[in-house]
């Protein structure tokens, strides 16, 4: 399992694109920060890629981080909650 700080959250919503999200987010023990990017129609099921912040890093860490993502819902649902919490009203 692994431990997420979340740094900064966004999301957005129009008719057209549904809900536009990114959180930036560093791991523990990993040398570069993350940022995931979430869209979802309707707010219910969420498609997301993940990338390196602001260079490039350990293939082998971003594969981490993407395999706990898949196997552990309460992670992702944490991100997607935090970019929530910004929705621009």
């Amino acid at each position: 399992m692994i431990t997420v700080n979340i740094m900064d959250a966004a999301m957005t919503y129009s008719k057209g694109d549904g809900y536009v999200g990114k959180v930036h987010f560093s791991v523990e023990g990993h040398t570069h920060d993350y940022e995931i990017t979430l869209h979802s129609k309707r707010g219910t099921e969420w498609g997301y890629g993940l990338f390196f912040l602001n260079k490039s890093g350990k293939e082998e860490q971003l594969e981490q981080v993407e395999d706990e993502l898949e196997e552990n819902d309460e992670l992702f649902d944490q991100l997607v909650q935090a970019a929530k919490d910004k929705l621009a009203q």
